[in-house]
């Protein structure tokens, strides 16, 4: 085995030792003690690795981000997105709860972790912790209406802000609402681009009135 697969091996030992001590105590209260203990390490492997805890604590969520997404993928397969891709115009958004629901239970099991990153806003970033919603939902259907690459940054920009908005009310709450709720109040507050006037590469600004429940 290498030097760079013991590295990596070493990082994700103090990884899951995070996590490990987070289904115990809220971030504020875990030491680089205890991380090295829990992971047998020693503290200037810790250094070797990371500079801070709050570092720490970036790498442990692409590790959980990583895993929900394979999680993901195993469960959906290609159906989901290839409903997107071929299911009527009038059946295409932009969240489902096919989708949230799962995201919003793995927010839920890991809240510690994600409460942690609220107060660390630097770490709670959009593209971090919901890269799955933009690859799986919201790319397939832009590509559906055909909306023009200059033109994604920003609606990408704008649905995620707002959505993790409410994912982060939802975890200062304690996670007290049922995800099922969540979901249904994070789809309400999106609507699909409307093809419109000229001026805009042939699409309207993004609408987020809500739509009619069903």
């Amino acid at each position: 085995m290498g030097k760079n697969s013991r590295y990596f091996e070493t990082a994700e030992l103090m990884d899951e030792a995070l996590l490990s001590l987070l289904s115990d105590r809220d971030f504020e209260f875990v030491t680089v003690k205890e991380v090295c203990a829990r992971a047998g390490v020693s503290r200037s492997t810790f250094y070797l690795h990371y500079e801070s805890m709050d570092e720490l604590l970036r790498e442990s969520l692409r590790l959980t981000i990583d895993r929900f997404l394979a999680r993901f993928e195993r469960k959906s397969g290609t159906s989901f997105v290839d409903r997107l891709r071929s299911c009527p115009d009038d059946e295409l958004y932009l969240v489902t709860s096919e989708f949230l629901i799962p995201y919003l239970e793995f927010v839920r099991d890991n809240r510690r972790l994600f409460t942690a990153l609220l107060r660390n806003t630097e770490s709670f970033r959009v593209d971090e912790t919901y890269m799955a919603l933009e690859q799986h939902v919201i790319a397939p259907v832009l590509d559906r209406f055909g909306v023009p690459e200059s033109m994604r940054p920003y609606l990408m920009a704008f649905y995620l802000s707002g959505l993790m908005a409410i994912v982060g009310e939802w975890i200062r709450s304690g996670c007290r609402d049922a995800p099922e709720r969540v979901a249904v109040i994070m789809e309400r507050c999106c609507r699909r681009p409307a093809p419109c006037r000229p001026g805009l590469g042939g699409f309207s600004p993004v609408s987020l009135s809500p739509r009619s429940p069903a």
